[in-house]
């Protein structure tokens, strides 16, 4: 039997857990198993590729780092103590500049928010709270409002980028970005009722297909679901973009209008999940309408919605997203449309434990968004099942 299964079970005998706790373990005991030993054996496999600095794939900055390393705390066995914990750890805080960001010089926001998770995870050094709060505030800072885009327009509430955080080279946000802010902020104990979240609110809902997005709703399938960004870049503001319709970019940028840009996976479980985080009314329409979405298009075969040349790209952080969003959404099971009930963990557990290779690592052939290495990819599917288990 599952050790926190026991644990539960004890609690509800004795009562100190109410019975509906039980609900609380969304994997039976073989899904929980085989989740347990893949994770065992990717750690296993991060700890041989870990660089002498501590960083694992360090060229986009500390983020890939920082994600094995909130992998490796949220195992019950590991602590900071780790040897290869304390080496990443080092790194990780080398990386800390006098603003508050956590970065090499580059995706300033994809690398602190990301970063700024993991710190979260340390109570045990001298100086690391004190490091949380500046991140939180630069990434604040960075967030889009009250600036004035590359055009020099006001960034108010009426202005497309308004909310929304972005790489930086783009000169736009985008709500992948975005979900990864919200993500930090929300580890390192900030509340959903501060503003960085509600600003977010802005830019996530116009990212939404659905009748309620006045601002963009009219250019977006109206199925529920959610694309990339509000503008394809500083020169195109206003002009959404979906990674699921690579084919209106060029249409864009030769003048034509775009319209009915179509809504993919990792974009809606992203979306959706960030709707949780920033305490959206769960009987908001909007939130009916994403959860819709996820009825529909229920798969873990690949990132639902994208054309099928392209349907295995960013695979693994959508599994990421699925995770994460289904568990902050509280449910162990998803009745489709089809008239499926599904059980979201174990599906999740049976999928990801299946693609990892003899090795103990995972990587996708489709290797946009840098899947083909497979420390990220690894850690993005320690993260799913991580978030399965949870």
């Amino acid at each position: 039997m599952q050790p926190r299964f026991m644990m539960i079970l004890l609690a509800v005998v004795v009562g100190v857990l109410p019975l509906a706790a039980m609900e609380a373990v969304a994997l039976d005991e073989s899904h929980w198993l085989a989740a347990d030993r893949a994770i065992d054996r990717g750690i296993a496999y991060l700890r041989g590729t870990q660089n002498d600095d501590g960083s694992w794939s360090p060229e986009p900055g500390p983020a890939i780092t920082a994600m094995i390393v909130s992998a490796m705390l949220d195992r019950p066995d590991i602590s900071t103590n780790d040897p290869a914990v304390q080496k990443a750890l080092t790194y990780i805080l080398s990386k800390c500049k006098p603003d508050g960001g956590v970065h090499d010089g580059m995706l300033e926001n994809y690398n602190t928010a990301i970063c700024l998770g993991a710190l979260a995870r340390v109570h045990d050094q001298p100086g690391v709270a004190g490091v949380i709060v500046k991140a939180q505030d630069y990434l604040r800072d960075l967030q889009w409002h009250d600036q004035t885009d590359a055009s020099g327009k006001a960034v108010d509430l009426s202005h497309p980028f308004y909310g929304g955080a972005g790489y930086g080279h783009h000169g736009r946000p985008d709500l992948s970005n975005t979900q990864i802010m919200l993500e930090g902020l929300r580890q390192s104990g900030l509340d959903s009722n501060d503003p960085a979240f509600q600003r977010a609110l802005v830019f996530i809902l116009r990212c939404q297909g659905s009748n309620a997005n006045t601002d963009f709703g009219d250019l977006i399938v109206q199925d529920g679901g959610f694309i990339y960004a509000t503008s394809i870049n500083k020169d195109l503001v206003g002009v959404p973009q979906s990674m699921a319709s690579p084919e209106m970019i060029d249409e864009a940028k030769e003048g034509r209008p775009v319209s009915g840009l179509r809504t993919y996976g990792s974009m809606t479980y992203a979306g959706f999940k960030s709707l949780i985080y920033a305490d959206l009314d769960r009987a908001d329409q909007r939130v009916a309408d994403a959860f819709g979405w996820i009825r529909n298009n229920y798969t873990l075969d690949w990132n639902p919605g994208l054309p099928e040349p392209q349907k295995m790209q960013g695979y693994y952080y959508y599994l990421v997203t699925f995770s994460r969003a289904l568990d902050a959404w509280g449910v162990d099971r998803v009745k489709t449309t089809d008239g499926a009930d599904r059980d979201w963990a174990n599906d999740l557990v049976a999928k990801v434990t299946a693609l990892q290779r003899a090795d103990g690592s995972w990587t996708n052939e489709a290797d946009r968004w840098m899947e083909s290495d497979p420390n990220l990819v690894t850690a993005y599917a320690l993260t799913a099942l991580l978030g399965a288990m949870d």
